[in-house]
């Protein structure tokens, strides 16, 4: 009788054991089988979850034409994706959390972009979603399937106000080099929710951009499976936060095949009262994943007073035989140095500041391949510094 007592007193105890690590994170296509976010969780505790609350509420979108959206692709590469059982939509895709359950039960039709398999695609497809309307809410399941030995760039562009729940399901098959840019250009007022999942082939590889410039709450998760032998994954990340934002950015990268490589790499800027980055990075080298190389970092430069990043790296190694593997995180203001050298070839504070921050955010900017995109955040960063003030 005493063993059964303490087995019960354990097994309740494990119950309420929040679960720390991603790879344990349950998962179903059913928002009921998720309770309502709140501050206890490990993946919402640092989430701003009032604003966020509309994306919990599973009901029908109130608007249909909430977010509109505009493909611009060649011809073929959008093909029709009906129902949620339709033809590679979930392969991959398994919804973590009670917004991305919601989005994929919401979004009975999918929008699917298959890259033809053996074609390199000289100009990058854009998907432009546009919210027209801040108080009502919207999702969308995206897939996004690059056939094997294919070539292409894909650009999700999001703009204007809505409440917008969003899944973003990646298939890189065995040779295809993809990359994905999610663009948060939303305007002051939007809340936005994204979990993007990909898997990638055997000597495939996937590079990944989330830069998050506009929105009140902005959390785009991504998470990237390097499953085949010799996968390769690059994860980039830009924001700036102002005042009053919240953008937040939780990684995962799991290296399951042998000899696959990842860097992960999360810029942010923040100035301004109540201005808020959150950036986890969650690292698993599975027993499997022999030669592996592996590396995170996240660096946030704090502007003003009243801003705040939190910043978590974390690394779990299952085997002992790799190549390499580290994480870092840095969190702080000014380089006093790299001030000093500035003003003292006659430069203002002012610029010199601006230069050491425009200088901080390159670093993620330079790698964008698309020229339009990469000057658009150029202007971007530009009009920020404009505002920023010297203490």
């Amino acid at each position: 009788m005493t063993e059964t007592l303490i087995a019960d007193a354990l097994a309740a105890r494990q119950a309420d054991v929040p679960i720390q690590t991603r790879s344990a994170r349950p998962t179903s296509f059913e928002p009921a089988d998720f309770a309502a976010p709140s501050a206890r969780e490990v993946n919402w505790k640092l989430s701003d979850l009032q604003r966020l609350a509309p994306l919990f509420v599973d009901e029908p979108a109130e608007s249909a034409r909430a977010v509109t959206v505009e493909v611009d692709a060649p011809a073929g590469v959008h093909v029709p994706s009906t129902g949620l059982d339709a033809p590679v939509r979930g392969e991959v895709f398994r919804p973590e959390d009670r917004p991305s359950a919601i989005a994929w039960k919401r979004s009975e039709d999918a929008l699917h972009l298959r890259l033809p398999a053996g074609q390199v695609l000289e100009q990058p497809v854009r998907v432009r979603l546009h919210g027209t309307d801040a108080t009502a809410r919207s999702t969308a399941h995206i897939v996004i399937e690059a056939e094997r030995d294919s070539h292409a760039t894909v650009v999700l562009e999001h703009t204007g106000s809505a409440q917008f729940a969003q899944n973003v399901e990646i298939i890189v098959r065995d040779g295809a080099s993809l990359t994905v840019l999610s663009l948060q250009a939303w305007e002051d007022d939007a809340v936005h929710a994204a979990a993007h999942q990909a898997v990638v082939g055997r000597r495939a590889s996937l590079t990944h951009f989330v830069v998050s410039l506009g929105g009140a709450v902005v959390r785009v998760n991504p998470s990237v499976r390097l499953a085949g032998e010799g996968s390769h994954a690059e994860l980039f990340g830009l924001s700036f936060a102002d005042s009053g934002q919240h953008l937040e950015s939780q990684v995962y990268l799991f290296h399951e095949g042998p000899a696959t490589k990842g860097n992960v790499l999360y810029k942010s800027a923040l100035q301004g009262a109540k201005a808020r980055t959150v950036w986890i990075g969650d690292v698993l080298i599975g027993a499997d994943a022999v030669d592996t190389d592996s590396y995170e970092a996240n660096r946030n430069l704090v502007l003003t007073d009243g801003a705040r990043a939190d910043s978590i790296p974390n690394l779990e190694i299952e085997t002992g035989e790799i190549a390499g593997a580290g994480h870092a995180s840095a969190t702080g203001r000014f380089d006093d140095e790299q001030l000093f050298y500035l003003r003292s070839r006659g430069i203002s504070e002012k610029e010199s500041r601006r230069l050491v921050v425009l200088g901080f955010l390159m670093e993620i900017v330079q790698k964008i391949a698309v020229d339009d995109v990469r000057a658009r955040l150029i202007d971007a960063v530009e009009a920020e510094l404009a505002t920023m003030e010297v203490d």
